[in-house]
């Protein structure tokens, strides 16, 4: 530095300042920056030793460059590098100090103020002389802060080459340097963070594209299907993305897919289950439809895929094949529903059907409520759809048109109860048993007297029960195998001669129930006629003519009767029907002689 006394500044010094100044701007790290701060003031500004103690997050300050013209052999300010003093220390430090405009002078007389953890060194040049030389103990820093006036760090210097105390030029060029070196420090530190922020996001993309490819490969080669549903927008339920085990399941290519939803594909009797899924967690088995037609029972299990900002983005579907399982349950129910060796409805399938028909509304009220059959949706007719290995098991299990309130009920309604079931289901439709003809019944045509009313419909519910007539014989005669094939004979012919829509069940041994609804008086005559006819022909055995009769009571439900009371009354008539022919009358139900096979 030129002289103290000198009026005016040297151009050298000023390009000195000049050039030091731009190694602070051309330094391309944090480190850089702060090796070129106290290489500009060693070099630029006349000192022999500098240092920048910069602020950490915790607010402590922690050496982070030194550089002195010569490296001292003990005490110089490289032995500082790393060293941390608490930010309390350095305030009273700086607070105790000359203020020399924004710099901070310390003289050595003040060393008391100096806490035992700032980090200080002490130079080893000759002691004052006169009042203006530097002390080898007096401290010089300049603070530097940011544009929020935040403690950046402090810049100290020590031992002028001068050896006097710094003048008002080489303090304000010290200002001015460590304003330069605050700004300098700020945006190395700017950049820092947006090399640290930049290196995050490139972590974070190849993280994610990694993740995108993972998924990509999982939701491919997954063994069962897979869909991704839209939810926003034009193409909301659209398939946006299926896999190929989707497309293997139902037999459908992709392009197909993707022009379809789930609602396009599911079976027209689970659209209520499906639109009733929830999207998060949601679970449904239902039915979708094949390519060629048929239907496919899978399991669907929904997962909302959402975005933290956005929100759900779109839905992802798993689609479990389960045909297997679901044909093993419906077989499994449909033994417990169907008798093994015919196939017909059995005892507790009858009085299922039966006890759909009934209530416990009283007769008259019934009989105000029309007829049975003046709606198909709760007679039988409507239930054949329900006759095969799929039939009323899939009523049983939920996956048809049920009845929840007689789900509830059928035990107890079955061991003899009369329940309220009108109270809770308006939609019943009423049995009322129909009127008689003026001649009076017959005796295996019958109603049940305390059930009918006035102004009863000419239609109703008929029950049917017929009981063979010399099975026993061929049982006895030619054995089981011989019997068992009659059995199935009868069965087949019982079917044949009844009208679409009624159930033929067994209700074990030689006895049948059939079941008529929407039927009047005449015609349950005619159709008992047709049940005759069609099993006193002879059937052909192992070779053998045999011939079986039958002895046929027709009974009627009605609205406020039990299952049971109805099938009791259809038995009676049966029994007065045999009568009526002279044929012989067995006892009681415990003491009937018959094989009561399955």
């Amino acid at each position: 530095m030129e002289a103290e006394s000198e009026p005016y500044v040297r151009l050298a010094t000023l390009r000195t300042l000049h050039r030091v100044v731009a190694d602070l701007n051309a330094a391309r790290s944090l480190a850089g920056t702060l090796q070129a701060v106290v290489e500009g003031a060693v070099h630029g500004l006349g000192f022999d030793a500098a240092a920048v103690s910069l602020v950490r997050p915790d607010g402590d300050l922690v050496v982070a460059a030194v550089w002195e013209v010569e490296e001292s052999g003990v005490g110089g300010p490289a032995v500082l590098l790393g060293q941390v003093g608490s930010r309390e220390s350095w305030d009273r430090m700086l607070s105790v100090s000359d203020h020399w405009g924004t710099l901070r002078f310390l003289p050595y007389d003040r060393g008391w103020a100096i806490g035992t953890d700032v980090p200080t060194w002490t130079g080893d040049g000759p002691l004052p002389v006169y009042a203006n030389d530097w002390h080898p103990r007096d401290f010089l820093f300049a603070p530097m802060y940011s544009a929020g006036g935040d403690l950046l760090g402090v810049l100290s210097v020590d031992r002028p080459r001068s050896g006097k105390r710094p003048g008002a030029w080489t303090r304000e060029a010290l200002e001015m340097f460590s304003l330069q070196a605050s700004i300098a420090i700020g945006n190395a530190r700017l950049r820092a963070e947006m090399q640290r922020a930049l290196a995050r996001l490139e972590k974070e993309q190849q993280a994610l594209r990694a993740s995108e490819e993972s998924f990509r490969q999982a939701f491919e080669y997954a063994p069962s299907g897979m869909a991704i549903t839209e939810l926003h927008g034009a193409a909301r339920g659209q398939l946006t993305r299926v896999n190929d085990a989707l497309c293997r399941l139902l037999g459908r290519p992709r392009a197909t897919l993707r022009r379809q939803s789930f609602a396009d594909l599911v079976h027209p009797e689970d659209l209520a289950l499906l639109q009733r899924t929830s999207a998060e967690g949601g679970r449904a088995e239902l039915r979708l439809s094949r390519r060629d037609g048929g239907y496919q029972w899978v399991c669907l299990r929904n997962s909302v895929v959402a975005d933290a900002g956005e929100g759900p983005s779109f839905l992802l579907t798993h689609v479990e094949d389960i045909e297997d399982r679901k044909r093993h349950e419906l077989q499994l129910a449909h033994r417990a529903s169907h008798d093994a060796l015919t196939g017909l409805p059995n005892g507790a399938e009858l009085r299922t059907r039966l006890g759909r028909r009934l209530c416990s509304l009283p007769p008259a009220a019934a009989a105000g409520h029309g007829p049975a059959f003046a709606h198909p949706e709760f007679s039988y007719s409507a239930h054949t759809a329900y006759d095969g290995p799929g039939g009323p098991t899939a009523l049983a299990h939920g996956y048809g048109t049920s009845d929840p309130a007689f789900d509830r009920d059928l035990e107890a309604f079955a061991a003899g109860e009369v329940l309220s079931r009108f109270d809770h289901d308006p939609a019943h439709v009423h049995t009322a048993v129909p009127a008689e003809q003026p001649d009076g019944p017959e005796p295996w045509n019958a109603g049940h007297g305390a059930h009918r009313a006035p102004g009863a419909p000419d239609k109703g519910l008929a029950v049917l029960f017929c009981d063979l007539d010399g099975f026993k014989s061929i049982n006895d005669r030619f054995g089981h195998n011989a019997g068992d094939a009659v059995l199935i004979e009868v069965a087949r012919r019982l079917q044949q001669a009844v009208r679409e829509g009624d159930t033929v069940a067994r209700l074990g041994g030689d006895e049948f129930v059939v079941l008529a609804d929407g039927i009047g008086r005449e015609e349950a005559k005619d159709l008992a006629g047709r049940l005759r006819n069609a099993i006193i022909p002879p059937m052909r055995i192992d070779n053998r003519a045999m011939r079986v009769g039958v002895s046929l009571g027709i009974g009627w439900a009605g609205c406020g009767m039990s299952i049971e009371e109805v099938l009791h009354a259809a038995d009676e008539r049966m029994y007065d029907e045999k009568r009526a022919r002279g044929g012989s009358v067995r006892g009681t139900r415990g003491e009937r002689s018959h094989r009561r096979a399955g």
